[in-house]
């Protein structure tokens, strides 16, 4: 049984020697710590594994010696930027604020820059977590305030609730609970020092993962503004392209009388879909609603529980399964992806589908050797697609439908129009590369899986519609 600790300890020498004791004596193994003082200089992450007696037991030991983040007060310091209007007594309202917190100034420094305003920074002493919150929100009627928690150039300040006050913003951001909150601590350690390993500075991706949650919360509600596009078929036949700012495409498909949609975008923006959907399509909630999915990525599969059917290959319907059963899905199996996925279903409320609502109706190959292979065909409506399966290059069941008849093809994440993004999908889509280093399980393979699409295309005029921006026009000359 593996369990990650948030332990608080104190920063002096043999603090981790101590806890490392604790876990030793019981017999419980160590399989991850993380602890980085440029960042938070209390808060050290220990991943153990041992029997779940010997991890109560843990529990009461670490408690003991008083190393496991509680509700209650510790004395904190954390480091706040003021931006003031570079005026004489332009602090003075923000001292005041301060004296009314009652608490203590540990740190001060400022410095004119030749702008009209001046960046104040300062680190205050905080018994009461919870009180730095409501602080923040009357300092933000004076002033512009930022929370510091690290810095390029790698200085070290005492702000030993960087962590708390990190994960706190990106949930009030996206409106989460108390437990998400929670849960959201470890995904963010983690993605911090895996990248750290791999030469990415803290600094970077604290910042990187913040940006991706304000795209996220800038999104909703009135912000949610997808390009939305028709494209006719054939006089029966038509194509209704939602391009949301954040996340996958969606795709509604419309052939004599019937509805298929293919994709689903993020679950944070369910409300904003569902109101869109019913003014596309007439009776929408009473409607069986059928969805095929191109590969179990979460941002294609987050709006699945409204659909009262979804059709996929046999790999995703197992991905999907095992992300029900509480196991990893295909993503969380690569160590580099883990974080990113695991934080972006957090932030975007993300809740797996029943496993009895999908349908595989194809067979599953033995073995792919090529970069796509054919495992069968579906129809819909006036519609005939070839099915051909991806050896895993972007995600392991990934799947392109060929309509050569009308000369279509729904090509996932393998191929998608890159000059057809909005700035908005443009500035979404270059966190994930950095956050899991690349979004392919293996781009070498994904790239012959993006040859194999075109060189499988016949003579004719082609309209691709990938998984993010617009459809791409695609002419094959004789």
């Amino acid at each position: 049984m593996k369990k990650t600790y948030i332990t608080s300890m104190p920063n002096h020498i043999g603090a981790f020697l101590k806890a490392s004791r604790c876990f030793s004596a019981l017999g419980i193994n160590i399989t991850r710590v993380s602890y980085n003082k440029a960042v938070d200089s209390h808060t050290l992450f220990i991943d153990a594994e041992g029997t779940e007696e010997q991890l109560k037991r843990a529990d009461v030991e670490l408690e003991k010696i008083g190393y496991l983040q509680n509700d209650g007060a510790k004395t904190s310091v954390v480091l706040l930027e003021f931006c003031l209007e570079d005026i004489p007594g332009s602090v003075t309202s923000v001292l005041t604020l301060i004296s009314e917190f009652n608490f203590n100034i540990s740190y001060i420094s400022s410095q004119e820059n030749g702008t009209a305003y001046q960046l104040f920074k300062m680190g205050l002493y905080v018994e009461d977590p919870e009180k730095i919150t409501a602080f923040l929100s009357e300092a933000e009627k004076i002033c512009k305030v930022r929370v510091i928690d690290y810095n390029s150039s790698e200085k070290f300040y005492d702000n030993s609730i960087f962590y708390n006050t990190y994960v706190m913003g990106l949930s009030n951001l996206m409106g989460l609970s108390e437990q998400e909150k929670q849960a959201l601590l470890i995904p963010v350690n983690l993605a911090m020092q895996t990248l750290d390993e791999q030469g990415l500075s803290p600094y970077r991706t604290f910042d990187s993962i913040s940006k991706f949650a304000e795209l996220l919360s800038e999104s909703k509600n009135d912000g949610f503004s997808p390009r939305v596009s028709t494209h006719k078929i054939t006089e029966n036949t038509e194509i209704t392209l939602i391009e949301p700012p954040c996340g996958s495409n969606v795709t509604i498909l419309r052939s004599n009388g019937n509805i298929l949609f293919i994709d689903t975008g993020y679950a944070c923006y369910k409300e904003e879909m569902q109101k869109l959907f019913r003014r596309l399509i007439p009776g929408f909630d009473t409607l069986h609603k059928t969805v095929l999915v191109t590969h179990a990525d979460v941002d294609h599969c987050g709006l699945l529980p409204l659909f009262d059917e979804i059709v996929a290959s046999k790999k995703t319907a197992a991905c999907l399964e095992n992300e029900y059963n509480g196991a990893n899905g295909f993503r969380e199996e690569n160590p580099l992806h883990r974080p990113y996925i695991n934080i972006c279903k957090i932030l975007t409320s993300y809740t797996p589908v029943q496993p009895s609502k999908i349908r595989v109706p194809w067979e599953e190959k033995e073995t792919l050797h090529e970069p796509l292979t054919q495992i069968g065909f579906f129809d819909f409506g006036e519609l005939h697609f070839e099915v051909y399966e991806g050896r895993g290059g972007h995600l392991p069941g990934e799947i392109v439908l060929i309509d050569y008849t009308h000369h279509i093809a729904f090509t996932g994440d393998i191929y998608i129009n890159l000059h057809g993004l909005t700035a908005e999908q443009a500035e979404y889509n270059q966190y994930a590369p950095i956050l899991m280093t690349s979004v392919d399980t293996d781009a070498k393979l994904c790239s012959l899986e993006r040859k194999a699409i075109l060189q499988r295309l016949g003579v004719g005029n082609w309209q691709i519609f990938g998984a993010h921006g617009f459809k791409k026009d695609y002419s094959v000359n004789t």
